[in-house]
């Protein structure tokens, strides 16, 4: 017997779409074992005969993570250190050292793959007091090396809009000081973060034995456009103007007004909220609006690397029961309310399959979007490179001369159960 949900959204009609190529900045850096190796011994990074060096690693699938974390390996060895890497992510992988561990594996960051062995705790130690007093933690296995090499992604924070953001500032304050740091260092509220961020990592620099500062940026289309090493006097002066660069890089979706976003996947590999608010038009930090405007927004899948962490699936309007399904509520709830966004964790409605979630956005998005509904479908907010518009998205695009349509305009296909295959196969 069909539900009475299938009866009320049964003959919505979702529009035919086209795929569109979009065009970013494709800096990309291919010589990167190269450019690495120059840059380390141009600033003499000071590691001596038989240092412990520990080196940081996240959560976030960065372009070319094994390289360059095994490269920093070679390089340690190279200068006469014995390298290890620490798991440097605040509460992420359930806030548990085997998860913690699990989440790299899941990155590709082993001690097969890097050629350095993985300490993984979530043991910390205080290591002092910011001006307002509150606690600094540091991971206990950094804190007891002979040097700590800080390795990050440099980026927009989710919920920061200062010059400092996601880098390797935000690696000292949050992913070195693990869960309990991290709620340390969120503990002042939303309002407060980007401030209290840079007090306890200035801390964290004064205190620890930082002998370098390697720093990512990717392009519009998550391939690595450059790379950076500071040594840790260089770190506050370099990390702005990087960030700076970085942002004129990312890539945001064409439509400025969306009837309906279908995003096929959200993940901890992909943004700390799951999926980037500036991008898909829902902020989370009562700050200024970013992005599209979107009426309907609706959620497919949770990436496997997230392993249940559906942090920021609350920003959407419907996912599918296949999405809820995967949800670790525990691990979701502990992440969400150590970044003080609570709400992101809430579970939105569950729909049957995929179709039943176009649909329900559809209807959410009201009589005047269905008659010509501007549909966009992305794969994720790290993957704008490949989008999927309706016939109405596409003629909202106000600049086109970034945008070439690739295929003809078609209907949205689903399988036997109502579920959408991969549309970035090929």
């Amino acid at each position: 017997m069909a539900s009475s949900i299938y009866n009320m959204l049964d003959s919505f009609q979702i529009p035919q779409v086209c795929a569109l190529e979009v065009s970013f900045d494709r800096t990309r850096l291919d010589n990167l074992e190269e450019k690495l190796t120059s840059l380390w011994n141009q600033r003499q990074i000071p590691i001596h005969q038989g240092d412990r060096i520990a080196i940081t690693a996240g959560s976030r699938g960065i372009a070319d993570y094994q390289r360059i974390v095994r490269t920093t390996v070679s390089l340690v060895k190279q200068a006469g250190g014995i390298p290890f890497i620490v798991p440097a992510m605040g509460s992420h992988g359930g806030a548990t050292a085997e998860g913690q561990t699990a989440l790299l594996a899941h990155l590709g960051i082993t001690e097969e793959t890097t050629g350095a062995p993985i300490i993984s705790s979530m043991e910390v130690e205080e290591i002092g007091r910011t001006d307002l007093g509150l606690p600094v933690y540091i991971d206990k296995n950094a804190l007891a090396a002979d040097g700590i090499i800080l390795l990050n992604r440099v980026k927009t924070h989710t919920s920061i809009r200062e010059e400092y953001q996601s880098g390797l500032m935000k690696m000292m304050a949050i992913g070195l000081a693990k869960h309990k740091g991290a709620v340390a260092t969120h503990d002042l509220g939303v309002p407060h973060l980007g401030q209290n961020m840079v007090r306890v990592a200035k801390l964290a620099l004064e205190k620890l034995n930082i002998v370098a500062g390697i720093s990512v940026i990717e392009n519009g289309y998550e391939e690595l456009a450059d790379i950076y090493v500071s040594r840790k006097e260089k770190i506050l002066s370099t990390e702005p103007e990087i960030l700076k660069r970085a942002i004129a890089m990312v890539p945001t979706i064409p439509v400025p007004v969306i009837d309906v976003l279908i995003i096929y996947e959200q993940g901890k590999d992909i943004s700390g909220t799951g999926m980037d608010p500036a991008v898909i038009g829902r902020p989370i930090n009562r700050g200024p609006h970013e992005g599209p405007q979107v009426e309907a927004l609706g959620l497919l899948r949770l990436t496997e690397c997230s392993a249940g962490n559906a942090s920021g699936c609350g920003m959407a309007d419907f996912i599918t029961h296949r999405f809820k399904s995967a949800i670790d509520e525990d691990a979701t709830i502990v992440n969400s309310l150590t970044g003080m966004h609570p709400e992101i964790a809430r579970i939105p409605a569950a729909m049957q399959n995929d179709e039943m979630v176009f649909k329900a956005c559809l209807k959410a998005a009201g009589l005047f979007a269905q008659e010509n509904p501007k549909l966009v479908i992305i794969k994720s907010t790290k993957a704008l490179e490949k989008i999927y518009v309706s016939r109405a998205a596409f003629e909202a695009i106000p600049d086109k001369s970034n945008v070439t349509i690739v295929s003809n305009f078609q209907n949205v296909e689903f399988d036997s159960e109502g579920n959408l295959g991969s549309l970035w196969e090929n």
